[in-house]
């Protein structure tokens, strides 16, 4: 009699512990890093562009170094260039060649670190005129 109430207690515990487990999010939800987040924004960027190229990262802008809440909005900064691929390409985007003197331009807005949003709001301008290096190599002389 006493090994069916221990039983019987066991599983209880173990239907409570299930309903938990359901409950409570799971580790794989952690919340997502400042780059994951950017790289999340850069996809959405190229499902919603009417471009017939991906973009992929180019350059990201300093990340914040605060840890809040996930859901809290973050600004971001960053450059994203135009690749070879078609946005009908169906390879991932990491594996997309950058275009020679492809478009390149300059997004800012904000993006969570929570993985369950999928909410942007990203602005992404073509940046102007062609990119140049100047050196500036002198004597200065007294």
């Amino acid at each position: 009699m006493e090994t069916q109430g221990a039983s019987l207690a066991l599983a209880r515990w173990s239907l409570w512990l299930l309903l938990l487990g359901l409950v409570l999010p799971s580790a794989s939800a952690q919340a997502l890093s400042y780059r994951e987040a950017v790289l999340r924004a850069v996809d959405q960027f190229n499902k919603r562009s009417s471009e017939a190229n991906l973009y992929r990262l180019l350059e990201l802008d300093a990340t914040p170094n605060d840890e809040v809440d996930p859901g809290t909005r973050k600004p971001v900064s960053f450059t994203v260039k135009e690749t070879v691929c078609p946005k009908t390409a169906q390879q991932p985007l990491e594996q997309c060649d950058f275009k020679e003197n492809g478009l390149v331009k300059q997004c800012v807005g904000t993006v969570t670190l929570d993985p369950s949003n999928d909410q942007f709001d990203i602005n992404c301008n073509e940046v102007s005129g062609p990119f140049w290096t100047v050196v500036f190599l002198g004597v200065l002389s007294m």
